[in-house]
């Protein structure tokens, strides 16, 4: 277990080097249009500054590439934040004026750092740590709670918790790897996970991984058709990697030797048309005709999935079954998402991990729904495929 900031001790006066993840979407008027990240850090930073230290923010917005690029300034999510935070964020404009900033700071008071990825440094793949001990002389501990960058092996996520201490995980990132633990290493069984997504190759690691954990395994959305062609059904236009038909038939047999139940769809909405204009009917899922691609699952295999995840105790939801995006193209998602709410209502655990779960899950319910919905789409995929985050092993031990 990794150190939080429920382990200092007096930090009143002190100052608080925090990296968090706003790196929210903006309107062509640079107003913020989703601030769910903004809201999942609000627990940390009032935490920090109810106990008098003062905290300064740092962040990245889009990709700005090392250069200074005020396209991607943080400014406006600064003003954004006044209204969450109820006091003026003061927007530092670059780490070389931020000494100054920060020494007038008074306690309880916020900061935020213009995008950090405006510094090639912050990316820098070496072990120069200059970068590093420069931001560290802006704090007197270092807080992680950027759970969405912490798969990256940056400045601002990992090298910096090496030699600013102490380095503690902020209250978000606590909860995103107490969450995920939970559920792929101490799972109250039947133990399901929910695999979609479109490629097979994208989610190798995270069924391997998987399959030497769960009681059941739903595989849904495009990937769905390379495990079908590789047993001779035909896919028609369907979504498929030729280069994986081995992979997936070797998956299908680690399954069958851990004792896994695999579940397929076995009948698919088809379209000849993506934007859901043409033909869409129901057909079987090894017989797609040519000229239609599978988008959704059909209502048989609807009804499959949602009965694993009713009788299940454990729910890890990575990847939509179908087109979602689509209205079109959805139910198959919403009836998976609905079965997980109706699960977790009954007392079940239920974990939302990776991006478009994770888009899918707001759409059609509310956060409150879950157990827990992750904030970080890759980070969250490295971990379920349990691979080391750097921003995480960076970290004090408790």
């Amino acid at each position: 277990m990794k150190k939080s900031i429920k382990d200092l001790g007096d930090i009143k006066g002190k100052k608080a080097l925090v990296r968090v993840d706003v790196n929210v979407p903006l309107d062509e008027n640079k107003n913020v249009t989703d601030d769910t990240r903004i809201q999942a850090i609000v627990p940390t930073v009032n935490a920090l500054t109810e106990k008098g230290a003062k905290v300064i923010l740092m962040a990245h917005l889009g990709r700005p590439k090392g250069e200074r690029n005020m396209e991607f300034s943080l400014a406006p999510v600064a003003k954004y934040m006044s209204k969450v935070f109820g006091q003026e964020i003061v927007f530092i404009p670059s780490v070389e004026e931020a000494p100054a900033y920060v020494e007038k700071l008074q306690d309880g008071q916020i900061a935020l750092l213009e995008n950090i990825r405006f510094y090639k440094a912050e990316e820098a793949k070496d072990d120069d740590m200059t970068f590093a001990q420069e931001l560290a002389k802006l704090g007197d501990f270092y807080v992680n709670d950027a759970f969405g960058a912490a798969h990256r092996n940056h400045t601002s996520t990992a090298k910096l918790a090496k030699i600013l201490k102490p380095a503690v995980s902020g209250l978000l990132m606590e909860k995103e790897i107490r969450c995920l633990s939970q559920a792929l290493d101490n799972p109250t069984r039947p133990f399901t996970a929910v695999v979609g997504g479109a490629k097979v190759s994208s989610k190798i690691g995270v069924l391997e991984n998987l399959l030497d954990k769960v009681d059941n395994m739903i595989i849904g959305g495009g990937m769905a058709y390379t495990f079908v062609k590789a047993n001779g059904g035909k896919i028609g236009n369907s979504i498929c990697e030729d280069d994986q038909l081995d992979v997936a038939k070797a998956i299908e047999k680690k399954a069958a030797e851990k004792g896994v139940k695999l579940v397929m769809a076995t009948d698919v909405l088809v379209t000849d048309d993506f934007s859901g204009n043409g033909t869409n009917k129901f057909v079987k899922i090894t017989e797609i005709p040519d000229g239609f691609e599978g988008v959704d699952a059909g209502p048989d295999s609807r009804k499959a999935f949602a009965d694993v995840i009713k009788s299940s105790k454990t729910i890890l939801m990575n990847g939509p079954v179908g087109a979602f995006e689509n209205p079109k193209f959805a139910e198959g998602t919403k009836a998976v998402l609905d079965a997980i709410v109706e699960a977790t209502k009954n007392g079940a655990v239920s974990v939302i991990g990776g991006g478009d779960s994770v888009s899918a899950a707001k759409k059609f319910c509310k956060a409150e729904d879950f157990t827990h919905v992750s904030t970080g789409g890759g980070a969250s995929l490295e971990f379920i495929e349990g691979k080391v985050l750097p921003g995480v092993a960076a970290l004090d031990d408790k």
